[in-house]
C-alpha cells in the first residue's frame, strides 16, 4: 500500500453531502493510504455514555468502532479524517490494520472530487423506516440507499 507522507492531498471545506467534507487538491491514484482515523480510544460503554443514541438526537458520526473493545472518538484529538463523508458510491475505504483505522483510495481520485467512504453503520435492530430516517444519507449517488446503515445480510 502506498502512503502519502507529504502534505495531505486534500482540503476540508463545505460539502453538498453533509457539513464539511474532504476534497482532493491533486490527482490521487488508487491504493493510496491517505490518513489514519485518529482520536481518543475509548470503550463502547464510554461511547454510549458520551453519546447516548436516543430517538431525539442526531446520530453522532465521529465514532468509529475498531472492534468490540475499542472505539475511536475523533471529536477528541481527532484529525482531518473525521471530515470524510459517507457515500453509497465510495471512492475510499476504511481499513483496520493492527488496531488502527486507515482511509485508503479504492480508485483514482481527481482534483476537486470529494473523498467519501461507506460508513456501513451496523444497527442490530430492524431497519424500519424510522431507523433509516435517523441515519440518513444525502450523498446523491444513483445507487444511494437513503441511509448510512449497512445493508442487512439475510
Amino acid at each position: 500500500m502506498r502512503e502519502i507522507n507529504e502534505l495531505l492531498p486534500f482540503e476540508v471545506r463545505q460539502s453538498g453531502i453533509q457539513g464539511l467534507g474532504a476534497f482532493a487538491t491533486r490527482h490521487i491514484p488508487a491504493g493510496v493510504r491517505l490518513i489514519e482515523y485518529a482520536g481518543e480510544r475509548i470503550t463502547p460503554a464510554e461511547s454510549d455514555k458520551r453519546y447516548p443514541d436516543t430517538d431525539r438526537t442526531r446520530h453522532h458520526t465521529y465514532l468509529f468502532a475498531i472492534d468490540d473493545e475499542v472505539v475511536v472518538d475523533a471529536s477528541v484529538n481527532g484529525n482531518e479524517a473525521r471530515f470524510l463523508n459517507h457515500s453509497c458510491a465510495p471512492n475510499c475505504d476504511a481499513v483496520i490494520d493492527d488496531g488502527r483505522i486507515w482511509l485508503e483510495t479504492i480508485h483514482d481520485i481527481e482534483p476537486g472530487e470529494e473523498l467519501v467512504y461507506d460508513y456501513a453503520y451496523i444497527l442490530n435492530e430492524r431497519h424500519t423506516p424510522a431507523a433509516k430516517r435517523k441515519y440518513p444519507c444525502h450523498c446523491g449517488a444513483i445507487t444511494c440507499r437513503g441511509t448510512i446503515l449497512a445493508r442487512k445480510r439475510g
